[in-house]
């Protein structure tokens, strides 16, 4: 699309009908409108179009092991915590401050026996274990980002909340 802005040409022919294509439509937009910013404005186009970056974060956030440690200790309840991060996932609450690489054997350590908890638990595990794999910031209860082809997340708290009625925060 820098191309076509730079020699003005004023149109491209793609399809969105196969499914290796089938986001080119919106892909091809979002670049055109950069490209037409960068070559108007005469800047780089860097940090303008966020939403084109959906494999890997341009960063990805970190607390550290140290970190990660102080705020196990600092749990007073069984609520599980999930942290991912540099290949790791930890998982803690009260008693327990796990970390493994493989999801499967953190998910056993757990030992989590409540079936719905553990459904939870897995889909929250099976989105950390991505995000590590793929170097993405990984927040528990939130969607991971894919750029513009990110669907929101609506959280188990709020899930469980609107079932119960109340207005979810």
């Amino acid at each position: 699309m820098g191309f076509c802005q730079e020699l003005a040409v004023g149109s491209v022919l793609t399809t969105a009908v196969i499914n290796w294509a089938r986001s080119s439509v919106v892909e091809l937009d979002l670049a055109r409108r950069l490209a037409h910013h960068a070559v108007s404005r005469r800047v780089l186009p860097k940090h303008v179009e966020p939403r084109l970056v959906m494999l890997r974060d341009g960063k990805v956030a970190r607390f550290g092991f140290e970190n990660l440690a102080e705020l196990a200790r600092r749990i007073k309840d069984p609520n599980w915590r999930i942290f991912a991060e540099d290949g790791k996932l930890y998982a803690m609450n009260h008693t327990h401050f796990l970390c493994e690489t493989d999801p499967f054997v953190l998910f056993e350590r757990m030992g989590v026996t409540d079936p719905s908890h553990a459904f939870y638990l897995g889909y929250e595990l099976m989105k950390a274990k991505t995000a590590t794999t793929l170097s993405k910031t990984y927040r528990q209860d939130q969607a991971l980002d894919w750029g513009f082809l990110t669907e929101p997340e609506v959280s188990q708290r709020d899930r469980k909340k609107a079932k119960a009625g109340e207005v979810p925060s």
